[in-house]
C-alpha cells in the first residue's frame, strides 16, 4: 500500500498539470477540468491498491478524467443533442499552434489573462498548473484559505463567461501578458524550493524543475526580454543549491552552513552567464534581474566570509525602490546585519511587525538577531513563534535546533 501511495503522490506531482491542460483544451472549462482531474486521482486511490499501478499512470489518469468530465457534462446538459454527444466522445481536429506547442504553457497563459487581477492570475495558475492545494496557495499570499478559494472560483467563472481562449498569445500580445506568467512561475518555483504543505517533501524538485522548464520555453518565445532572462537566472542559481539545502536528517541547512562543493557548478555557470548578459545590455534591471544579481553575489563567494555584503545591500536598496514590499525589507535587514551589526538590523526588522506578524520568516529573523545580541529569552519566544507558523518540516527542524541551543 505504501508503494501505491507513493506512486499516486508521484503521479500527482508529474501528471496533474498535463491532465488538467488536456481536459481544458478538450472541454474549454476549467471547473470541469479540475474536478474531473481530482475525481480521476480519487479513483486511482480506490483502484490502484487492488488492481496495481498501471504501466502508464498519466495515460490512465487522463482517460479516467476524460470519462469523468463526459459524465458530468451529460448530467448537466441532459438533452438529445447529437452534435454535443459527438463533441464529447471524439476529439476535434487539432488547433493551429504557435512556435512552441506545450499544453501547460497554454494553460498558464489562459489563467494569466489580463481580464483577471494580477493576484488572481497567480493564485489560479498555482492551483490549475502547479496543483497546489488551497492552504498552500493561501499561505503563499498570507490570506485566509476561504478567501483564496472564493477568489479562484470567481476567476474560473470569469474565464468561462468571457470565453477567454486556451492558447499562447500572438507575439505582439506577449509583452502585455508575460509579467503575470513570470509571477506565477516564480511562486511555483518558490513552493518547490521550500514547500509549505504538511506531509510533503520539504523540497519539491518536481515543481522547481517544471517552473524552470516553462521559463525556458518563455525565454525561447521572448529571447530579448530582460525579466524572463532574470527569472531564469534566479531559478538556476537557486536550484543549484538544492542538494545542499537539506541535511541527511531532514533539517534545512542555512546558506552559511551549506557545503558549497555540493552546489551544481553547471547551473551556477549558466545563471552567472545570464546575469552578465543582462548587465552588458545596459538596460535598467527589473525585479527578477536584481534578485538574480543578489544570488550571483552569493554563489560567487567561496565561503560565507567572502560574501560581498556591501554589494548585496546596494542591490536590495535598488530592489526596494522597485518593490517596496515588507518581505524585501526583511531580506535587506539580513544583509544589513552583516555590515552594521544585529542591533541596527533588529531595529529595521521591528518596524515591519505590523505587516509581517503572521510570517514565520519575520520571527525567525528576529530570533537570530536577538540570539546574536545575547537576548536568549526573547530569542526563544521568537523561535517559538516562528516554529508555530512554519509549514515546512525541514525548516521547523532547523528552527527547533537553534532554539534548543540557546543558553
Amino acid at each position: 500500500m505504501i508503494d501505491v501511495w507513493e506512486a499516486i503522490t508521484h503521479a500527482h506531482h508529474e501528471e496533474w498539470a498535463r491532465v488538467v491542460a488536456a481536459l481544458t483544451r478538450r472541454f474549454g472549462d476549467l471547473d470541469v477540468a479540475e474536478e474531473a482531474a481530482a475525481e480521476a486521482f480519487a479513483t486511482a486511490l480506490e483502484r490502484w491498491p487492488a488492481d496495481g499501478v498501471p504501466p502508464n499512470p498519466g495515460a490512465w489518469l487522463t482517460t479516467t478524467a476524460n470519462r469523468k468530465a463526459i459524465d458530468r457534462i451529460r448530467r448537466e446538459n441532459r438533452r438529445d443533442d447529437k452534435q454535443q454527444e459527438a463533441r464529447l466522445l471524439y476529439d476535434g481536429p487539432p488547433e493551429p499552434v504557435g512556435a512552441i506547442d506545450d499544453e501547460r504553457l497554454r494553460l498558464i497563459f489562459t489563467c494569466c489573462h489580463p481580464a483577471l487581477a494580477m493576484e488572481t492570475r497567480v493564485a489560479l495558475t498555482l492551483r490549475m498548473v502547479g496543483g497546489l492545494t488551497m492552504p498552500e496557495i493561501a499561505r503563499a499570499f498570507l490570506v485566509q484559505e476561504t478567501a483564496m478559494g472564493q477568489r479562484i472560483t470567481r476567476a474560473k467563472a470569469k474565464i468561462k463567461a468571457a470565453r477567454i481562449p486556451y492558447r499562447v498569445p500572438a507575439a505582439e500580445d506577449l509583452p502585455a501578458r508575460v509579467s503575470g506568467v513570470l509571477a506565477v512561475l516564480f511562486l511555483v518555483f518558490n513552493e518547490g524550493y521550500l514547500a509549505t504543505g504538511p506531509g510533503t517533501d520539504p523540497v519539491r524538485h518536481d515543481l522547481t524543475a517544471e517552473a524552470i522548464r516553462l521559463t525556458r520555453l518563455i525565454r525561447a518565445l521572448m529571447p530579448q526580454d530582460g525579466e524572463v532572462a532574470g527569472l531564469l537566472a534566479l531559478m538556476l542559481l537557486t536550484e543549484a543549491r538544492r542538494t545542499a539545502r537539506v541535511s541527511a536528517s531532514g533539517e534545512l541547512v542555512a546558506l552559511n552552513e551549506q557545503n558549497r562543493g555540493a552546489w551544481d557548478a553547471a547551473l551556477i555557470a549558466e545563471g552567472h552567464r545570464l546575469v552578465r548578459e543582462r548587465l552588458a545590455a545596459g538596460v535598467a534591471p527589473g525585479r527578477y534581474q536584481i534578485l538574480a544579481a543578489i544570488n550571483a553575489v552569493h554563489t560567487s563567494a567561496r565561503s560565507i566570509r567572502d560574501t560581498d555584503w556591501s554589494q548585496v545591500l546596494t542591490l536590495y536598496d535598488q530592489l526596494l525602490r522597485l518593490d517596496p514590499s515588507p518581505i524585501v525589507a526583511l531580506n535587506r535587514a539580513i544583509a544589513l546585519a552583516e555590515l552594521d551589526g544585529p542591533e541596527v538590523a533588529l531595529a529595521a526588522v521591528d518596524r515591519l511587525e505590523d505587516k509581517l506578524a503572521g510570517y514565520h520568516a519575520y520571527h525567525a529573523t528576529r530570533a537570530d538577531l536577538l540570539r546574536r545580541l545575547g537576548q536568549s529569552q526573547k530569542a526563544r519566544a521568537a523561535y517559538d513563534k516562528a516554529i508555530e507558523l512554519a509549514g515546512n518540516t525541514a525548516e521547523t527542524a532547523n528552527l527547533t535546533r537553534r532554539r534548543d541551543q540557546l543558553g
